[in-house]
C-alpha cells in the first residue's frame, strides 16, 4: 500500500492492521457504530448521515442521507439493503482494498443502512473476478453470524438482520443499480425502466436501498465521529474522504485516502510524484473511463462532485487516470471504446449500435483509413446518441468521447493527415 503525509486514515485507518479477524477489528472500534444505531431511531441515523454530507462514491454522488429518506416507512414487502461491489470501471480499484483489509466495516454499513430504513435483509454483491475477495468476506459474514452479530435478536436488541453474499458473473453493466438487481433475482443483469424507482420498488418488488461499498463503510465512521467531524474534512456538501486510485502516467501510482475537495493538480504532482521520464501533462480522467478527460490546462480544479461537474467532467468512482504527451489520444479512445462495445448489455440500441459504430470508426481512423469527415461524424454520433438511453451508463461513455475529440480536435486532425501520409505510400508500394 502506498502513502503520502496529505492522506486522511478514515475509511483506511484499519488497513493493514489484521481487521479481517472479528476479534481484531473488536479492538478497533468494530460494531461499536451499530451499537449506537440500535440506540437512535431511524430517522435520527438518516439525519446523521445527511448532516454529514456524505456522497455516493460509485459514481453518481447522490446525498446518502437523502436517499435513504426516500424509502417509504411503511411497506407491504420486505425491504432491503444492497452494497454494490461490483467494482468494473477501468481505472477504479479502491473497493477491492475495503474488502480485502476491512471486510466488516462493509457488514456494519450495511446493518446500520438497515436500521435506517428499517430493512431486515441486506446483501453484499461483489464482482465476479474478486473471487478471492468473495472468500474474505464469506468468512467475514460466518464470523458476524457466530458472535450473534447477525441473524436474530442482533446484540440482544430484539431485532433482526441478515447479510448474504453474491457474486456477480463478470459483467460491467450490473454495476448500474438495477441491473444489479435483476442480476441479484437471478435473471440477466440489464437495466429497468425508471420510474419506479429502488427505494420504492426495488428486489423483489420491495424498497430497496442500493449503496456503493466505500459509501457503506464510511457510514461506521460517520456515526462514531459525528456528522459535523465528518463534514468538516470536506468542502460544503462534499463531506469527508474519498479514496482516489491514480493511475496512468505518474511516478507513484496507488490508492491515496485524501479530503474531498483536494486539488487535482496537487494530486498528480504531490500525491503522485509527477509525470515520469521527463515527458509532460497531455489529459486527465478525473473519475472512471466513462467521466470525460480533462485536459492539461483544466487540472487546477478542486476534486469534488460539483468542482469537477463545473468543469465539465464528474468525480465519478474516483479513478484518476494521467496521461501524457506520449499517448496517443485516439488509441486511447479506442481502447476505450472497445471496452465499452464489449461490455454493452445490448439492450439500448443506441449504445449497442453506437458503441460499434463508434469503435468502428475509431479503428479505421486509427490505422490510417480514416476521413477528414470522420472527426465530425463521431462528434455527431457521440451527441444525438445520448438520448433513449435506460441506463446513463450508455450517455457518459458518449460524452466522454465527446469530450474527448473536442478537447483534441488539433491532434486529431494531425494524425488524420498523418494516416493520409501512410495509406499513400502504402498505395505507392502495391503500384
Amino acid at each position: 500500500m502506498v502513502s503520502h503525509p496529505d492522506e486522511v486514515k478514515v475509511v483506511t485507518r484499519r488497513f493493514g492492521k489484521g481487521a479481517t479477524n472479528i476479534d481484531r477489528y473488536l479492538e478497533l472500534d468494530g460494531y461499536k457504530a451499530v451499537r449506537k444505531a440500535l440506540g437512535m431511531d431511524a430517522d435520527a441515523i438518516i439525519n446523521e448521515v445527511k448532516n454529514s454530507g456524505l456522497r455516493g462514491r460509485g459514481g453518481a454522488g447522490f446525498s446518502t442521507g437523502m436517499k435513504w429518506s426516500f424509502v417509504p416507512k411503511q411497506s407491504a414487502k420486505p425491504k432491503y439493503v444492497l452494497c454494490n461491489g461490483d467494482e468494473s470501471e477501468p481505472g477504479t480499484c479502491k473497493d477491492r482494498l475495503i474488502f480485502e483489509h476491512d471486510p466488516h466495516a462493509v457488514i456494519e454499513g450495511v446493518m446500520i443502512g438497515g436500521l435506517a430504513v428499517g430493512a431486515q435483509s441486506g446483501y453484499i454483491y461483489i464482482r465476479g473476478e474478486y473471487r478471492y475477495l468473495s472468500i474474505i468476506m464469506q468468512k467475514a459474514i460466518r464470523d458476524a453470524y457466530a458472535k450473534g452479530f447477525l441473524g436474530k435478536n442482533i446484540f440482544g436488541s430484539g431485532k433482526d438482520f441478515d447479510i448474504f453474499w453474491h457474486g456477480g458473473a463478470g459483467a460491467y453493466e450490473v454495476g448500474e443499480e438495477s441491473a444489479l438487481m435483476e442480476s441479484l433475482e437471478g435473471k440477466r443483469g440489464i437495466p429497468r425502466i425508471r420510474p419506479p424507482f429502488p427505494a420504492v420498488v426495488g428486489l423483489w418488488g420491495g424498497p430497496t436501498v442500493i449503496n456503493n461499498a466505500e459509501t457503506l463503510a464510511s457510514v461506521p465512521h460517520i456515526m462514531l465521529g459525528g456528522a459535523e467531524w465528518y463534514a468538516k474534512l470536506g468542502p460544503p456538501k462534499n463531506g469527508g474522504t474519498r479514496l482516489f486510485c491514480l493511475s496512468g502516467n505518474v511516478a507513484k501510482p496507488g490508492v491515496y485516502e485524501l479530503p474531498m475537495g483536494y486539488s487535482l493538480k496537487k494530486m498528480i504532482y504531490e500525491v503522485g510524484g509527477g509525470i515520469p521520464n521527463g515527458r509532460t501533462l497531455k489529459a486527465v480522467v478525473p473519475g472512471g473511463s466513462s467521466t470525460p478527460c480533462l485536459t492539461a490546462d483544466e487540472i487546477d480544479i478542486n476534486m469534488d462532485f460539483d468542482s469537477v461537474a463545473k468543469a465539465g467532467s464528474m468525480l465519478g468512482s474516483g479513478g484518476v487516470v494521467v496521461i501524457d504527451d506520449a499517448q496517443c489520444i485516439v488509441k486511447f479512445a479506442l481502447r476505450t471504446m472497445k471496452f465499452y462495445q464489449h461490455e454493452s448489455c445490448g439492450w439500448c440500441i443506441p449504445c449497442r449500435e453506437g458503441t460499434d459504430w463508434l469503435k468502428k470508426t475509431l479503428v479505421r481512423f486509427h490505422s490510417g483509413g480514416g476521413a477528414k469527415k470522420d472527426i465530425d461524424n463521431m462528434q455527431y454520433l457521440s451527441e444525438t446518441c445520448w438520448a433513449g438511453h435506460f441506463v446513463r451508463w450508455g450517455m457518459r461513455r458518449r460524452c466522454r468521447l465527446l469530450r474527448s475529440l473536442k478537447s483534441f480536435v488539433k491532434s486529431l486532425k494531425i494524425i488524420w493527415k498523418a494516416g493520409r501520409v501512410r495509406m499513400r505510400r502504402r498505395t505507392w508500394r502495391s503500384r
